[in-house]
């Protein structure tokens, strides 16, 4: 063949996940580590990125960490900036955003949030308005269990407002139980109850809790699982009828029904109970057409029979030890996913999905336990994180910045990974000793006392 007419060979280049993604134009619709979380994923799909913040948030670094920033008009209090719907979807619509991540907490969970996204023809990178509406109520999230065959614990099947109930409740089932707010999470409206005289006033600070927090003092009653462990199971679903899981993740290391310590996978458990968590986790997302990212939340009991507890419809504070054991970067996948991807399309066999390792997250925050964990607040003189092989930092705080007593109390996250559990709990000691933060009261002190505990290095640790 003459040189001059012949072809030149042509290479198939293989399409970049980010084609898949159809806006170009995104918001993080919320604060903090978690909104520069979301940034940094989007810039890596190619993706312009925007912030909002409060005006006591002017000097966040999640401002830095994005293409463009917006101050929120002011609402009552800082955190009301965050969950006013009408203020961010005018932002969003004024500065051309096609797509918005609530990331955890504020407007996660909000069905009217993700409704208030669609009819302003923006998409909302989350589940379906269905998923949340179904899920944000811990009773329709259990009634969509019992439909599934999910094992789940003896409580009510409608919340609760008055203290003549929880107490028919108790005669008909004993003690103990846990009372839930029916809206809403994080531990808040949760009260375990062991005696009978302190049935009606810790119902009653429950509920006031939960009107505080979420405007609905309705809440659920069930019986309280003694020594459990509280194990999730991270899925993603497309909405087109298929759901994976990313194994699970093990969160029995807690204080106040908050979280600390939490491990993936949930390796101090047998095979045989993972398994079973599993296939429950999956049944229910199934029932209801799971779409994004999700946590399904059970207990286990020292027998190893679970419980379904609830859905947690959003990415979770906790999803980094997930990403660390699967390679699969989960906030990636939310907006993959919200932009009409299905889960073969973006990678996500079940078969192909495999753990390696451990990883482990110590959340830190501006608590000082010698107060009894009381919020501390101050300027940060020095802001030095741990840095090194198998560590990951997810975090906003640098030094000069001023913690301020409005907001959660998390300043850090740091995840630990290894090939084995003792490797795990080693490097994440060293990396809580290394740091270098002054200024405000931390909880690491107590966070090295968990990683030294002796029954924390066999692996034995419930609620």
């Amino acid at each position: 063949m003459d040189s001059d007419t012949a072809e030149s060979p042509t290479m198939d280049m293989p399409r970049s996940t980010a084609d898949l993604v159809p806006f170009k134009r995104i918001m993080a619709a919320n604060r903090g580590e978690i909104a520069v979380r979301i940034n940094r994923a989007a810039t890596e799909l190619n993706l312009d990125t925007v912030s909002i913040y409060a005006y006591e948030d002017r000097n966040s670094a999640h401002r830095w960490d994005s293409d463009e920033s917006y101050l929120l008009p002011a609402s009552g209090t800082p955190v009301g900036a965050y969950l006013n719907i009408s203020s961010i979807i005018d932002i969003a619509k004024e500065n051309n955003v096609d797509a918005i991540h609530p990331g955890y907490g504020f407007l996660s969970e909000s069905a009217e949030f993700a409704q208030a996204c669609a009819d302003a023809d923006i998409t909302f990178v989350g589940p379906s308005v269905q998923n949340l509406e179904t899920f944000g109520d811990k009773t329709k999230a259990r009634e969509l269990a019992i439909k599934a065959g999910v094992s789940v614990t003896p409580g009510t099947t409608e919340p609760l407002t008055t203290t003549e109930a929880a107490v028919a409740f108790v005669e008909e089932h004993g003690l103990p139980i846990i009372i839930k707010a029916a809206k809403g999470g994080g531990g808040k409206g949760m009260r375990v109850v062991n005696k009978q005289e302190d049935l009606i006033p810790l119902f009653e600070a429950a509920s006031s809790e939960a009107l505080a927090s979420f405007g609905d003092g309705g809440c659920f009653v069930e019986r309280y699982v003694r020594n459990a462990k509280h194990v999730e199971v991270q899925v993603i679903g497309d909405g087109k009828g298929n759901v994976v899981h990313l194994w699970e993740r093990d969160c029995s290391v807690q204080r106040r029904h908050q979280k600390i310590v939490e491990i993936a996978p949930a390796c101090h458990h047998p095979m045989s109970v993972r398994e079973n968590v599993l296939a429950d986790a999956l049944k229910i997302t199934k029932a209801c057409n799971y779409k994004n990212a999700g946590t399904v939340e059970f207990l286990i009991d020292d027998q190893g029979r679970h419980y379904f507890m609830e859905v947690n419809p959003r990415v979770q504070v906790e999803h980094t030890v997930t990403e660390q054991v699967t390679g699969i970067d989960i906030v990636q996948s939310t907006f993959l996913i919200a932009g009409g991807a299905s889960l073969e399309e973006i990678g996500l066999e079940q078969e192909k999905i495999i753990p390696r390792g451990v990883a482990m997250q110590c959340r830190i925050t501006t608590e000082d336990p010698a107060r009894d964990f009381a919020p501390d607040t101050g300027k940060l003189h020095a802001c030095r994180h741990s840095v090194g092989p198998g560590l990951r930092v997810d975090g906003y705080s640098y030094p000069g910045m001023v913690v301020q007593p409005y907001f959660d109390s998390l300043l850090v996250k740091y995840t630990a990974n290894h090939k084995d559990w003792d490797g795990c709990i080693r490097r994440m000691r060293r990396a809580l000793r290394d740091n270098h933060i002054r200024g405000v009261k931390t909880n690491i002190p107590f966070l090295l006392n968990v990683m030294d505990h002796p029954d924390f290095i066999k692996g034995s640790f419930d609620l």
